[in-house]
């Protein structure tokens, strides 16, 4: 009697475990993951490949950290430099010639009339731990603790840390509206609605009936990044540093995103010529690593030895990669290339408008890149905006986009208050094909969302 051999068990591939034992792993909390479902085993430059053999072009970059893409040359080569050096990866605060080599390198980039009269605090690894250094920066430097804020801002994740250990928690926030030239708070738009914006800034500070104590510090980002990509006026950016000095308000920008060329300068603030008090560092200074640093006026320089400190912030790889970094993007001046290239493809995006109503907005700054997506048909406008009438945005539409470029072997990442902005951040070494791949890929994709059977199903509320 012949045996039968049983049939082959299709074993499913090995990605697919990956990610079906992070899901049982990991916790409800992460994003990325959620709608990125691939597993890189390999990068380089703009390209991922992941472990089902896909390729595809990168349009997050870690967030913005990538400043040079994956993997790139200079970076790995001051990686293992320190490594053969033997030097020490760790040291605390403690003075090393890759901390110097950074700091002369970061100083060289900044304003000369900031760097001139600057001090350097090293932070935590994350963004969010410099922005809570400069938080108590100004505190300390103010005897305040007031702090303004705007709709729309992002500056980390952190909160109740300092309170845990018997810290202050008597920190205060004002929220201010934000200058957004496609959804207007004041239904304006254009100029017009940054003078009104600036107008009601400077009437919650000097009305002592406001309700808003005199503040020691204001936060803001030159282009919001998780907002939705919304680039602030360079005139109402200077109207900003205007009130902050003549109130003696400390001026904090958050450069974590807009920083080391991402938006067609150096420094975002360089579009408006402000000089702040305090600058936030993070994202691509440590070359894809992580590092984090405030940047501030001598004369704040007030607190005392121990006053902000922490374990990992004297890691001497990252330095090593963000001085790599920091060189290449001056010396190939690669800030210029990202705002010629960017406005090529914010030309070529705003195009695609014409046949497609469901682009509300094309919007941004060299390689900061957002397209809002809208529904014009599900009734009336939200805020009349300055080119006429804003429709709902279109959240679902926005996933549709993200899954069916995924699908296209493209990845982007969603932004804004309601999560209906596409947002790119390539890496600022894109090549001119690799624009157009991008732009490419993305129209493929919006008309395949727009026909796409589920978008509907998937909406949820959006007002």
């Amino acid at each position: 009697m012949a045996v039968t051999e049983p049939a082959p068990v299709e074993l499913p591939p090995a990605h697919e475990g990956i990610l079906r034992r992070q899901a049982l792993r990991e916790s409800a909390a992460r994003t990325y993951a959620r709608s990125l479902p691939i597993v890189p085993v390999r990068a380089r430059g703009m390209t991922i490949e992941g472990a089902d053999g896909r390729r595809y072009l990168d349009c997050l970059s870690g967030a913005g950290t990538l400043a040079l893409g994956h993997n790139h040359p200079v970076v790995l080569e001051a990686v293992r430099k320190v490594i053969d050096s033997g030097a020490p990866l760790h040291v605390l605060d403690l003075a090393t010639p890759v901390k110097d080599a950074f700091t002369t390198e970061l100083f060289s980039t900044l304003p000369r009339e900031f760097a001139d009269n600057a001090r350097i605090q090293f932070c935590g690894p994350a963004g969010t731990d410099a922005v809570e250094a400069a938080f108590k920066l100004v505190r300390a430097a103010t005897g305040r603790s007031e702090l303004l804020a705007f709709t729309g801002a992002y500056h980390g994740m952190t909160a109740g840390a300092l309170a845990a250990s018997g810290g202050a928690t008597d920190v205060r926030v004002t929220r201010l509206p934000f200058p957004h030239r496609y959804r207007c708070p004041f239904g304006t738009g254009g100029e017009r609605g940054a003078d009104i914006a600036a107008g009601w800034t400077e009437y919650l500070l000097d009305d002592p009936k406001s309700g808003v104590p005199e503040p020691a510090a204001m936060i803001l980002e030159p282009v919001q990044g998780e907002g939705g990509v919304n680039p602030a006026p360079d005139s109402w950016m200077r109207r900003m540093r205007e009130i902050t000095r003549e109130r003696s308000i400390a001026l904090i920008a958050d450069e974590v995103q807009t920083g080391v060329g991402r938006t067609g300068t150096f420094w975002a603030v360089e579009h408006s010529g402000i000089v702040p008090d305090v600058m936030v560092l993070s994202k691509a200074i440590g070359g894809s690593l992580p590092l984090a640093v405030i940047v501030y006026r001598s004369e704040l320089d007030l607190w005392q030895p121990g006053a902000h400190a922490g374990t990992f912030r004297g890691n001497q790889l990252a330095m090593a990669a963000g001085a790599a970094t920091l060189a290449y993007v001056r010396e190939n001046r690669l800030a210029e290339r990202a705002g010629t290239l960017g406005a090529r493809m914010l030309a070529a995006l705003q195009a695609l408008s014409a046949d497609h109503p469901s682009i509300g907005d094309v919007r941004g700054r060299g390689l900061m890149i957002g397209i809002e997506l809208v529904d014009p048909e599900a009734g009336p406008p939200t805020v009349t905006a300055e080119n006429g009438s804003a429709p709902p945005p279109d959240p679902a539409l926005a996933t549709a986009v993200q899954q069916e470029c995924l699908r296209r072997g493209l990845i982007v990442e969603l932004g804004g208050r309601h999560g209906a902005v596409v947002r790119l951040l390539p890496p600022l070494t894109l090549t001119d094909e690799q624009a157009t791949a991008v732009v490419d890929r993305l129209a493929d994709a919006l008309r395949a969302a727009e026909r796409s059977p589920y978008r509907r199903a998937a909406a949820g509320p959006t007002r």
